[in-house]
């Protein structure tokens, strides 16, 4: 392999040539790792290749370290631990520590390649020079070489590596001592300064023992608030960055800092003529008010606990709102015909800043907002009147409704009117206020008084510009929801103009001049306004069924006319907005939906027998496929045949996990629907699923919905299990050996909640096939593991509501599996009546898991009460 020759193809403009280079790197990766990562340290290294040849063997050496998979990160990382030597690792390591002195991007590169080298070694204590290494080049190294000691300290910290993270607060001297030295106005080289910045940014979590220390603390204070007031404004954006970061992590320490420094510093940077350092400083009070939340939160938590520790609270936001309040609102103004609906400049950051301060401090936003809202409504200026409208509708989630309703009302009309103002960025903003008003504050809407003018309005605006679609259908479907009515009513408010509503949305998606945003958004109202029909407009629904399953038979041919990546991607979502209709008119319909169902099979067995590999759409046509299972139950079993291929299909595809995870979801909804008539349809299906467990190419997360899924099969065909029995008891009793360490992360933590309640699901089918039958016997056999998994639950704090509903069904259905006290000896565990007793009187849950309990508790009683009644015959 030409070395050089591969690098220069991985950087190729064309996407083939890059591939196959890549390809090349991988397999020489696997055939001779140690000769690989030499081979390319030694091109990194070297000063006379090309400045793109080092930077792409710099990238390369990091990919080689590098995985979204953590299972599969874990395997790299435990091939550079045990099958290197150390001279080898010695080498790589000091080759990218001289390659941070280029000047070139393979400076960066080789940061890039030491923070992965880091992740490994760090947290086994490998590797100590490696920090002073970084602090000598920051404090003697040349410019250059400072910038990128200081990017890598950057990479370093910013990694998501529990390990590392955990291992870094050993090193928070060494990394302050670089970043602040780096950082010091005293630096005449701006880039150091500047990525210096950003690494303390990165490190703000690592210096907390620092940070404790009041002397340290006011030093990096001082330096960062020296740095807001630099003339380069990279430096500027990077300090406000790290006060946003500190304030997020130190809020109890910033009280003296805040009176000093900070309220002021923060202001002037609001004003900045530089839209970085203007958006960072406002995102500064984003945090304040974010942190207020969520203390204001913790505390009112805290005292209904009856807990005496509360968190400092300063109030920041509400001593600060005189002065920030205004300054937002003129930060407004700062809109542009050109703005596209993804940018994110200085309006949109204090429009964001503005929402927050109203969530922190409720009422008191209203009068700032109001006489700025009075001041600039009919200005000729239309970036005035765009403020203006903006002001009121973000303020709408926070101060007290009733505070609110009354300001509404007499609003309402004037943000009606301002639909058709000459300025469609005006437009888009009234929309937008009124579908925030819809959302928080919809019982301010009189459906006699203000329905028919603001939905006509709604719908005028949606016709006249692909601009305001989305603000448009937000509103319509906030209303749609407010609207409503009661389960099972005959009418609401929505039913004079239902029929209206949806001829207006069909004529929207038929528009020539619709793009696919407006046509998507058009359609997601129709499904809004389906799902929420009352009885009276059902005939309509039905109706519209026709027009939705001819359009998207109509969408059948278009496969043979595509011609580009455009007209694929328009199809695509054309026949998943379509199949979303559909699968909405099914859901409300449900069993009266059986008239169309032959030609619903049949279009969607067309779609699926068309759609290319690696489509969005089939996910949604399963989707609606399951809506109608459900509606139909086992009259479904006659479209199997067809549509089982399909089905099979998407289980044993692992390349694309979402579809898979779907076609699982639709085992369950099949057996469900079908009960004892899926049996001949189990085997593949069992098959399917074990595979996929065993899988390497599928993630965790699919796990628990697996095991669920056995249960459902077992529910659907009862004792016909029992030919699965001893495998899937085998597969649960495995899962259920997966502990919690105490260094877990969050979503580890939830993931191993989820795979508990998967498992605890699965006995829960199992033994309600079982039970009441002459094969209950098969299950005393397991009765042990599962009271082993049940005291797991009961000694870890770390539960969901789900799974305590679903261990108190266990509980209960194995006592009921078992009704003469054949298994009472595990009933009288202490921890069994103190985890039934637990979820039972627990008044955070819901009244489906209090009954469960409470029925549980029931069956542990007739256990007991069934083995004494034996003890008393037996004696006798």
């Amino acid at each position: 392999m030409d070395v050089n020759q591969v690098l220069e193809a991985t950087l190729s403009p064309d996407a083939t040539t890059r591939q196959n280079a890549e390809l090349q790197l991988s397999r020489a990766a696997e055939a001779d790792f140690s000769g690989y990562l030499t081979t390319l340290s030694n091109e990194l290294a070297n000063e006379q290749a090309r400045p793109h040849i080092r930077q792409a063997a710099g990238i390369a050496l990091k990919n080689a370290f590098s995985s979204r998979e953590t299972g599969r990160l874990r395997e790299i990382q435990a091939r550079w631990i045990q099958q290197l030597e150390p001279p080898i690792k010695k080498q790589v390591k000091d080759q990218a520590l001289q390659t941070l002195n280029a000047t070139s991007m393979a400076g960066t590169s080789a940061a890039q390649l030491i923070a992965s080298i880091a992740a490994i070694e760090l947290p086994r204590n490998e590797w100590p020079e490696l920090m002073p290494a970084l602090v000598h080049n920051v404090g003697n190294g040349s410019d250059s070489l400072k910038q990128s000691s200081l990017t890598t300290i950057g990479f370093i910290c910013e990694s998501d590596d529990v390990d590392l993270r955990d291992a870094l607060v050993a090193h928070s001297n060494a990394i302050l001592t670089a970043v602040v030295q780096g950082a010091r106005k005293e630096e005449p080289n701006n880039d150091v300064r500047n990525a210096a910045l950003s690494a303390l940014g990165d490190a703000t979590e690592f210096i907390r023992t620092n940070f404790d220390n009041e002397g340290e603390r006011n030093y990096i204070m001082q330096v960062i608030c020296e740095s807001t007031q630099s003339d380069d404004s990279r430096i500027q954006a990077g300090a406000f960055g790290c006060l946003n970061r500190i304030m997020g992590v130190y809020y109890d320490k910033m009280r003296f800092y805040m009176e000093k420094a900070l309220f002021g510093l923060t202001i002037m940077g609001m004003k900045s003529e530089e839209e970085d350092v203007a958006k960072l400083a406002i995102e500064f009070w984003c945090t304040v008010c974010e942190e207020e939340i969520s203390i204001e939160d913790d505390n009112q938590q805290a005292q209904q606990e009856g807990s005496q520790e509360l968190r400092p609270y300063f109030q920041f936001a509400r001593v600060a709102g005189r002065e920030v309040i205004p300054v937002l609102l003129q930060l407004l103004t700062k809109v542009d015909e050109d703005d596209g609906e993804d940018d994110y400049n200085v309006a949109r950051a204090a429009y964001q800043c503005l929402q927050l301060y109203a969530q922190c401090i409720g009422g008191e936003v209203i009068a700032p907002v109001l006489e700025f809202v009075e001041a600039n409504l009919r200005s000729e200026d239309w970036h005035r009147r765009d403020a203006a409208v903006s002001s009121f509708g973000a303020i709408m989630d926070g101060p007290d409704v009733k505070i609110l309703d009354p300001l509404v009302k007499q609003a309402l009309p004037v943000l009606i009117s301002m639909m058709d103002d000459q300025v469609i960025m005006v437009k888009d903003s009234a929309a937008f206020a009124l579908s925030r008003i819809c959302d928080f504050c919809s019982d301010t809407i009189d459906p006699d008084t203000h329905l028919q003018p603001l939905m006509s309005a709604l719908f005028n605006g949606l016709m006249s510009s692909p601009k305001m679609a989305a603000s448009c259908c937000l509103a319509l479907m906030n209303l749609t929801e407010r609207f409503v009515g009661d389960d099972g009513a005959s009418s609401n408010p929505l039913t004079k103009h239902f029929q209206d509503s949806i001829s207006s949305l069909l004529a929207v998606t038929e528009k020539e001049s619709a793009d696919n945003q407006l046509r998507t958004a058009a359609y997601e109202v129709l499904g809004g306004f389906v799902t929420n029909a009352a009885n009276d407009s059902l005939q309509i629904v039905a109706g519209l069924s026709e027009v939705i399953l001819s359009r998207l038979e109509a969408t059948i041919p278009m496969q043979q006319q595509i011609v580009s990546v455009e007209d694929r991607i328009t199809l695509e979502e054309l026949q998943t907005s379509l199949s979303s209709v559909l699968l909405c008119i099914i859901q409300r319909l449900e069993q009266n939906i059986a008239p169309q169902a032959d030609r619903i099979m049949q279009v969607n067995l067309q779609v699926l027998n068309t759609v290319p590999a690696k489509s969005s759409v089939p996910d949604t046509t399963f989707a609606v496929v399951g809506a109608l299972t459900n509606a139909l139950e086992e009259d479904f079993l006659k479209y199997m045949e067809s549509f089982t291929p399909y089905l099979y299909n998407a289980l044993g595809n692992q390349e694309e996990p979402g579809l898979c995870a779907m076609a699982i979801g639709l085992v369950s909804d099949v057996v469900r629907a079908l009960g004892e008539k899926s049996q001949p349809y189990c085997d593949p299906f069992m098959n399917y699923l074990l595979n996929n467990l065993r899988s390497n190419t599928l993630s965790n997360q699919l796990k628990p919905s697996i095991l669920e899924t056995f249960g459902d099969i077992a529910q659907a065909i009862g004792t016909h299990f029992e030919t699965y029995l001893t495998v899937v008891a085998q597969v649960l009793q495995q899962a259920a050996g997966v502990t919690v360490a105490q260094d877990v992360s969050y979503d580890m933590l939830d993931y191993i909640i989820s795979l508990r309640e998967g498992i605890v699901d699965a006995w829960g089918g199992i033994l309600l096939a079982f039970k009441g039958t002459p094969k209950a016997n098969l299950l005393q056999q397991y009765v042990e593991p599962i009271f082993a998994l049940l005291q797991v639950i009961a000694q870890d704090q770390n539960r969901s509501e789900g799974l305590l509903r679903a261990a108190m069904g266990v509980v209960g259905d194995l006592a009921d599996a078992f009704p003469n006290g054949e298994i009472s000896q595990w009933y009288k565990h202490e921890w069994v009546t103190r985890l039934v007793k637990e979820t039972r009187t627990n008044r955070d849950f819901s009244a489906r898991t209090i009954d469960t309990a409470r029925w549980a508790r029931e069956q542990v009683k007739r256990q007991l009460g069934a083995a004494q009644h034996q003890g008393t015959v037996m004696a006798a």
